[in-house]
């Protein structure tokens, strides 16, 4: 305020983080006499060591109250980056695990089947599509006997110019008119078999009818299967609709199906029984970093060489704890996009105690459909509720089009907000809309830490600045 008369004003001027105000300065000037008084925003003392959360291809700066204990605030290990990508994948096909060469599998009669993941992972298709013909080719297999197939569950289906992109250019002319979508809902999807498990083996067409299928794919850590990659080239990958529901639908909820497991989880046995009746006999897989860079290729046997690289996997994205935290806060980085978000909020669950606080950092400014779904999870009460909705199909038609993993979020988000307190730091969803998935809204990171603060003024604290991908590990 300025008084031009007695030529006195009053200023005030507050320095903030990503909303988190650090301390309000106030100038007063009157006359000759300028007074400069210093006052938090609050009567709590907050630290000076700065922590941050990767977030839209940036960093979220942010600091914490001076009683609340960090365990830990690890990023994903570093790895040595693979600048000669043609060159890692060609050493990888040289050196197979469990299995023979793509040279000595193929003979030049047989009908081939590629198999590559879609457009929500980084792996480089393009670059291993062309290096898996050249060896067909070697051993007598034109590329006139080899389809690629996009492996996309019931994930959305690629246009015209995302699948190019996808396989490249050169799969493109050489696969011409060869290179398609899978289609889980087509009615062309041939049934081949159950598991020993009773799980319903019904795969495309093309993969039924193939005498070699090969798989492109990433490993990472996965909340349900143990990791990514391996055998989820064909569950889900290239099974029908009502396959995957069978299977996923199952095994859920199982008390073994969860992050960093693959002996003894169900979920992950019953898609590699269903991968070696489906005839998957080599796997290409790509470990990739925060940036998605790769870091290594490993290939082989679809089991074999996932085992080995969901170890190294594990060695680069585990996070040790001392115990479980009070209160975890999470960027949904490296996978923000769509459905994939939610992966930093189900691995926050294996570090946070019962009963406490999630704050789950996604930006939702690409969550599609996502509202559609918090709509229908409303028509059911609880997780259980929900849960055997699905199991008797009681799905809106509008939903199935987006896929079963992204119609089971609503289990997974019922069971969040019944064990946990979630606080939803998010700009491309209101606090209308976020209150509808039975969590708690923060239009900031700081003003999720004073929600939580106000709570909890001692905590142990968590901090995942990549928590897409981490694997937390509670010793």
């Amino acid at each position: 305020m300025k008084d031009v008369a007695g030529i006195s004003w009053c200023s005030r001027a507050s320095v903030t983080g990503y909303g988190f105000r650090v301390f309000q300065l106030e100038v007063d000037f009157n006359g000759s006499h300028a007074r400069i008084s210093f006052s938090r925003n609050d009567q709590h003392k907050w630290g000076i060591m700065s922590y941050y959360l990767n977030y839209e291809g940036g960093k979220i700066h942010f600091s914490l109250p001076e009683k609340w204990n960090v365990l830990s605030s690890r990023d994903c290990a570093s790895a040595s980056v693979i600048e000669d990508v043609a060159g890692e994948i060609e050493r990888a096909l040289d050196n197979p695990i469990g299995t023979p060469t793509l040279e000595e599998l193929a003979r030049p009669d047989m009908n081939a089947v590629v198999l590559f993941d879609d457009i929500q992972r980084a792996t480089p298709a393009n670059l291993a599509i062309p290096a898996i013909l050249n060896r067909l080719n070697k051993a007598g297999l034109p590329d006139e006997r080899v389809t690629a197939i996009c492996a996309m569950g019931t994930h959305p289906l690629l246009n015209d110019e995302q699948l190019h992109r996808k396989a490249g250019e050169e799969a493109f002319r050489r696969l011409k008119g060869r290179i398609y979508n899978h289609e889980a809902q087509s009615s062309d999807n041939i049934l081949i078999g159950r598991t020993h498990r009773g799980t319903i083996v019904e795969i495309n067409k093309h993969v039924a009818q193939a005498d070699l299928v090969i798989g492109i794919g990433t490993c990472m850590p996965h909340p349900w299967s143990g990791f990514g990659g391996g055998a989820k080239i064909i569950m889900p990958g290239v099974s029908s609709y009502r396959a995957i529901g069978d299977h996923h639908y199952t095994w859920i909820r199982h008390r073994n199906c969860k992050l960093n497991l693959l002996d003894g989880n169900p979920f992950f046995e019953d898609m590699a029984e269903i991968a070696r009746i489906s005839g998957l006999a080599f796997k290409l897989d790509f470990l990739l970093n925060e940036t998605d860079q790769v870091i290594r290729a490993f290939a082989g046997d679809p089991v074999e060489e996932h085992q080995q690289a969901s170890e190294h996997a594990a060695s680069i994205y585990l996070v040790p704890l001392p115990k479980q935290a009070d209160v975890v806060i999470t960027s949904a980085a490296p996978l923000e996009i769509g459905i994939q978000s939610e992966k930093a909020l189900i691995n926050s669950k294996f570090a946070t105690r019962a009963g406490g606080t999630v704050i789950w950092v996604a930006s939702q400014k690409r969550a599609g459909p996502l509202m559609e779904l918090v709509d229908h999870m409303a028509t059911a009460k609880t997780a259980n509720d929900y849960h055997h909705m699905l199991v008797r199909g009681d799905i809106p038609k509008n939903l199935r089009a987006y896929g079963i993993s992204f119609i089971m979020l609503g289990i997974v988000f019922k069971e969040l907000s019944e064990k946990f307190n979630v606080i939803h730091v998010t700009e491309g969803f209101s606090r209308e809309q976020v209150e509808k998935m039975n969590f708690a809204y923060a239009p900031s990171l700081d003003a999720a830490i004073q929600q939580t603060y106000q709570k909890m003024p001692q905590a142990d604290v968590a901090i995942f600045p990549s928590g897409g991908t981490i694997i937390p590990s509670v010793k």
